[in-house]
């Protein structure tokens, strides 16, 4: 193809409106109408600056920041820079501590006939309601002679706190140590006692419910199972706001109390370890620290071996830890300066009862086989006075 014969065709290309020019020529018009579609796809940036028919010539553009705008991009919205996206990732903290909780076991709950889980938690289960790690039955923490003889459930001021069994309030007031109605002084503080439609192997059953900020049932009142009956303390002898609660068995005294972790029902699921664990001579063991970590993660669970309250007249133990989840269990006692060291199963719903002594070392007394009646034959119901 000669030079001449695309000049031809580019200058008939490049008409006003972009039309070609009207010829005769076959040949032209096949090649202006091939490099018409080229054009339309690919899109001309730039023509060279010529004057067509019309005496016009097109504006050069310019990369750069000398180009020359038209007037639609003088009056068109400039469009906002876009921030790139980012990722902002939070330093890792400590795993949290998850207080849920399953929900309890129907009471009454008992697998054996030994087992009692006659009552429900004295606090809603949407709030804390497990015993404080840390002050156990039989501990003690005010004064050498002052034997802890509840457990403390560390829910927030004000939180409801329930009837843990049906019964009538026999004691709303303060004074219940002191057994002075009204003494402020009481180291329960506002406390109520509860006697309940049932009992144990003949005899009456009480649960008392201290340091609350507010008494909201009365003497004489029959309640029933999750009545609220006052709200969360720190009244009488206390560092802080929770529900000392006790159960008390045969007689409504001080000194007739019994672990409430071997009477409230577990959770779902989960079970109970209790343990005796004695010296050479035969007598309980006393503020020995016992260590039971859960396979495989061993994070230990501290608890002791305390020797100072009543024991269940069958287990005799002198260390309870409730609610643990089912699962396979390190035990491990330091005893004459050894670390000993026993393996445990926790079963659902279920006392696993161990025992350790000076000739011995450790022992286990396999669970009761669960039978299709899991309710307990063996309370008995109290005649009101």
């Amino acid at each position: 193809m000669k030079p001449s014969f695309v000049s031809q065709a580019t200058s008939a290309l490049i008409d006003t409106a972009h039309q070609p020019r009207c010829t005769s020529d076959p040949s032209v018009r096949s090649l202006l109408c091939a490099l018409m579609i080229v054009f339309s796809i690919t899109g001309v940036s730039c023509i060279p600056a010529s004057t067509t028919a019309t005496g016009t010539t097109p504006t050069v553009v310019i990369a750069g920041e000398t180009a020359i705008k038209t007037a639609a991009d003088m009056n068109s919205t400039p469009r906002p820079t876009i921030e790139p996206f980012r990722f902002f990732l939070p330093t890792p903290g400590a795993e949290p501590i998850s207080g849920w909780r399953p929900p309890l076991y129907p009471v009454p709950w008992a697998v054996s006939a030994y087992d009692h889980f006659y009552f429900a938690r004295p606090i809603a289960a949407d709030n804390v309601n497990w015993p404080l790690a840390e002050y156990r039955y039989g501990g003690v923490f005010f004064a050498p002679n002052i034997v802890h003889t509840g457990v403390d459930i560390d829910a927030e001021e004000d939180t409801p706190i329930l009837a843990a069994g049906p019964g009538t309030v026999i004691s709303a007031d303060w004074g219940l140590y002191t057994e002075a109605p009204g003494n402020t002084a009481d180291p329960y503080g506002q406390a109520v006692v509860l006697r309940h439609d049932f009992g144990y192997k003949g005899q009456t059953l009480y649960t008392v419910y201290a340091h609350m900020s507010k008494i909201a049932s009365t003497l004489g009142q029959h309640v029933e199972t999750g009545d609220v009956l006052g709200l969360i303390g720190s009244t009488g002898a206390t560092t802080g706001p929770h529900l000392h609660f006790e159960v008390r068995l045969g007689s409504n005294t001080f000194y007739s109390t019994y672990n409430p972790e071997l009477w409230m029902a577990p959770p779902q699921g989960w079970g109970v370890l209790v343990g005796r664990l004695t010296d050479e001579d035969g007598k309980l063991l006393n503020k020995s620290l016992v260590e039971v970590r859960p396979m495989p993660s061993e994070v230990p669970l501290r608890t002791y071996a305390e020797g100072a309250a009543n024991s269940d007249p069958h287990y005799q133990e002198n260390l309870v830890l409730s609610d643990l989840p089912a699962g396979l269990y390190k035990i491990v006692l330091n005893y004459k300066d050894k670390d000993l060291q026993f393996w445990v199963d926790i079963y659902p719903g279920q006392i696993t009862y161990f025992t350790f002594t000076d000739e011995n070392g450790f022992e286990v007394l396999p669970p009761p086989v669960p039978t299709l009646d899991f309710l307990p034959g063996t309370s008995t119901p109290i005649s009101p006075p």
